[in-house]
Order: C-alpha cells, then structure tokens, then sequence
C-alpha cells in the first residue's frame, strides 16, 4: 500500500472547548465539528507545556520537556542545532515531500527544521522584530505579500493598534482576502497544486489565530458581539493569588478585566476560530478536487489554550485546563484504518509529543530514538494508555514559579515551586476547576498520591525540587537556554 499524504493543522491558543462538537454553544465550528465526528476526537489532550515555543517543540520533536528541555518562553534559543531530528525531517529521509505554511516559531527565523521549503507567518516575535528593526520580507512571507497586495511599502500586521498580547480586539481592517488566516490557507492550496504528484507530501498548516491580536472579519466580529456568552468560571481559590493580581492591564495574565472588554475579546477569538473552521471546508473542497481525499490523513491541534477570563486569567502557561487542554483531531481515511477502532471519542490521556509518532506509524516509517511520545493508534482501539501526565511551566504571573501539575485519570494535581503551594482538583465532578480540594480531610490520601507522582518526576531535576520523597519549594530555577546548550543533541 503506497504511503499517505498527510496534513497537519495546527492553530495557536484555541481551548478545547472552543468547538461545537465539545459541546460548546455559542460557537460555530461546521466543518471541524464535521472532521472530528468522521475520525477520532481525543477528549483528554494536553500540552505539557503551555506556550507557543516549547510546545512547538514537542510537536515538531515527539519528545517530552524532560527530554527536549523547553519548559517555558524563551526565544532566541537556536533551534536546529539542539533538535536535528523532526517530524518533518523525518518524514522527508522516508520520501515524502514536505511543506510548511505559517507559524514557526524557531530561532533562527528562516531554519526549515527539516521541511524542505517554508513560507513564513509568525506574528509577532520580539526578538526577531528587535533584531530586524520592525517587520522584513526577511522574517516574514506575509509581510511581503500584504505590501505587494495593497501597494503600501510600510504595511505591518501590527498596525491596526490592539497588541499581539492584549486584551484588546477590534474587525479586520482591510480585505478579507488579505488577512493572515486567508494567506496561510491560500498559499498551502497552492502548494497543493503544484506538489511533486510522484512522492507522498507532508503539510504543516500553521495558523497564527485564534492567538491576539483579537481581529476577525468584520462579519465575525459583529456575529459574535451579538451573541450571549456563558459566564466566566471563577475558582473559590482565585482570592490566594491576590497580590498579583494587575486588573484592567491590558496585557495582565492575571486580573480582572470590565465585562465589555472580556465581550470583546471572546467575540474577536471566537470569530477568529469560525474563520480558521471556514478554511477547512476550503480544504476538504481542494482535497476532493485534487481526488486526495481517500489518501489524505489530516490532524487538527492547538499549541496550547488560553484561560479567556476564567478564574480572572488570561492567556496561557498555567495548567489550568483552559490553558493546557487542547483540541485534538484526527482524521484517518477507511482504507488506512487496519488496526484503528471505529472513529468517536477517545478519552485517553494525551499529549503534543503524541502527534509525532502517531503520524509516522500511520506513514509506515520508523520511529526515531529519543522520542517518547507515543503512538495513538492503540488508544483508538480500546487500549489502556497513560496513567496520568506530567506538565510544567515557568510562570511570573502568580509570582516567580515553576508551575508543576500532574494529570491522572479523574484528579489534577498543582504545585508552586516558590512557596510550595498545591492545589487538587476532581476533573470528573468539577471540570472548570472551581473548587480546590486540597484542604480538604477527606482528600488527604489522593493529594498524597499526586504529590508522590510528582516527586517521581522531578527527583532528578537540575532544580534540586526533591529531597529523599519530599518537594523542596525555593529552589532557584534553571534557564532553558542553559538547558538547552548543556543537553543539545549535536
């Protein structure tokens, strides 16, 4: 059997729950709602580490943060030379061509990182802004594009004046045609047409949005000021974080916002994910007329969530669930489906590093050494997977942290490396996480268990947070970059 061309879609900071088929009500997502109910959904994925770099790299890597080394948000870290096996690169030793589309976000900007050619959208990246002067054609394809199309040598996708981290939203300015989610679809259909036609092909859909800047099309954006949206969930625990909390900040991670501002804001992320689902059924249409669609598996993730207003945070890099959950999707057409279960739901525990041996198991290649990810295919058959999950991130929000949590088959488990501070949730009876049980008596032995998992985690870390079987709050927290330069695999 010849090997299948594969499509992976990946969006940046789009929740779990922001999909119709997830049971959300006040969004329209059609056609992803459509994709997911023809393969598998998988109910429990996670990011283990909850932004845009290092979760890029344990999807590019199939590896966990305790083997690739990226547990935070640090850009500027070289890219290529710590992690010269990929998915992509991969994929290409066995045959395929392969293709990238849109977001990236490695150092240095144009590395390929194993694809063989990529056309670039980060949005915007400070270090590459800095050491550029502003946006390029050189950092970025769009750019190019956007001030060929519109005749204007200054255009910038940050113009129109909300922040690429703000809590702040407004429509689309200029043409539909010329925003950035319709350049990322319309430049992968191209590449569609003009693919070698004798070799499998491997295409990376990398959309930038939901993630700020909050801007629609004006359609969008006016569907959803106008529609009633649920309120937001807050914790009866929010009040331990008081003093860090920056209300009104336009870019605060932590605090409260006014209730027309938090409206905004979801109108502009949930027009911004009905747009990306718009560019699916674009897909599913070039797919049909190209006839690729029996010979095409396509997966849709996120990089990471975002807390939109829940328990009065916004953004990402915490482990609460609207930050580290994450749409997964897998479409596998019948004839490859030998040895898969029935497509539906699948609720085992996953995770970002799944996605790459999941792919090349369906390819037929090899899986590199070093990858610890695993391979979904038994999960969809009815197979026991993980147990529970362990996910980390460096925080300042709440105050200088390395947030630790674990996630095992009913509870979610969080510790604060800075004061030592837990937190217990049951995701089967309380999954928006409004009641801490962690001082609660009657879960002293289930808090005990979590903790224990934990230590297990982290006992060899550089940090030095285990002592014998006990956490050790305090300790001072390594860098990534020396992380990285200590452990690259060169």
């Amino acid at each position: 059997m010849s090997r299948p061309n594969i499509i992976l879609v990946c969006v940046d900071e789009m929740r779990a729950d922001a999909m119709g088929v997830a049971g959300n009500e006040h969004i329209d997502t059609p056609n992803l709602d459509d994709l997911a109910r023809g393969g598998y959904r998988f109910t429990r994925a996670y990011t283990a580490t909850p932004t845009c770099v290092p979760a890029r790299v344990a999807l590019f890597t199939g590896m966990s943060q305790e083997r690739h080394g990226r547990y935070g948000y640090r850009e500027g870290i070289s890219f290529p030379d710590a992690y010269p096996v990929t998915l992509q690169s991969t994929l290409g030793a066995a045959g395929y061509q392969t293709y990238g589309v849109g977001k990236m976000h490695v150092f240095p900007d144009r590395a390929r990182c194993g694809f063989d050619e990529v056309l670039l959208h980060d949005g915007f990246l400070h270090t590459s802004r800095r050491l550029s002067r502003g946006p390029s054609a050189a950092i970025d394809d769009y750019v190019e594009f956007l001030r060929r199309e519109t005749g204007d040598p200054r255009a910038d996708y940050q113009e129109t004046g909300i922040g690429c981290n703000a809590m702040t939203a407004r429509p689309w300015e200029r043409e539909e045609r010329l925003h950035p989610t319709r350049w990322v679809a319309d430049e992968s259909f191209r590449f569609l047409e003009r693919r070698d036609p004798s070799r499998p092909f491997f295409l990376y859909m990398s959309f930038h949005r939901p993630h700020a800047p909050f801007d629609p099309p004006a359609w969008l954006w006016k569907k959803y000021r106008g529609r009633e949206i649920p309120p937001r969930p807050l914790g009866d625990w929010v009040s331990r974080f008081d003093e860090h909390r920056r209300d009104h900040g336009s870019e605060a991670e932590f605090g409260a916002q006014k209730e027309s501002t938090h409206q905004q804001v979801r109108a502009g992320y949930y027009g911004s994910i009905e747009f990306i689902d718009l560019q699916l059924n674009r897909l599913r249409e070039t797919l049909s007329d190209h006839d690729l669609t029996q010979d095409t598996v396509i997966v849709f993730v996120s990089d990471h969530g975002d807390m939109m207003g829940d328990h009065d945070m916004y953004r990402k890099s915490v482990g609460y669930e609207g930050s580290a959950r994450i749409p997964l999707v897998l479409h596998v057409p019948p004839r490859l489906r030998e040895g898969w279960g029935a497509p539906g739901e699948v609720g085992t525990i996953t995770e970002l590093r799944d996605v790459m041996p999941t792919l090349l198991d369906l390819a037929g290649v090899e899986v590199p050494d070093g990858v610890d990810g695993q391979s979904l295919r038994p999960a969809t058959a009815g197979a026991a997977g993980r147990e529970h999950l362990h996910g980390e991130h460096l925080i300042s929000s709440l105050g200088r942290h390395s947030m630790q949590w674990i996630r095992s088959q009913r509870h979610k488990y969080l510790w604060f490396s800075g004061d030592g501070h837990e937190q217990l949730f049951d995701l089967e009876d309380d999954p928006q996480e409004l009641h801490d049980l962690a001082g609660d008596p009657a879960h002293e032995a289930e808090l005990a268990r979590h903790r224990a998992l934990l230590v297990d985690a982290l006992r060899d870390r550089e940090e030095g947070f285990v002592d014998g079987e006990e956490l050790v709050p305090g300790r001072p927290l390594v860098s990534e970059a020396a992380w990285v330069r200590e452990h690259a695999m060169l």
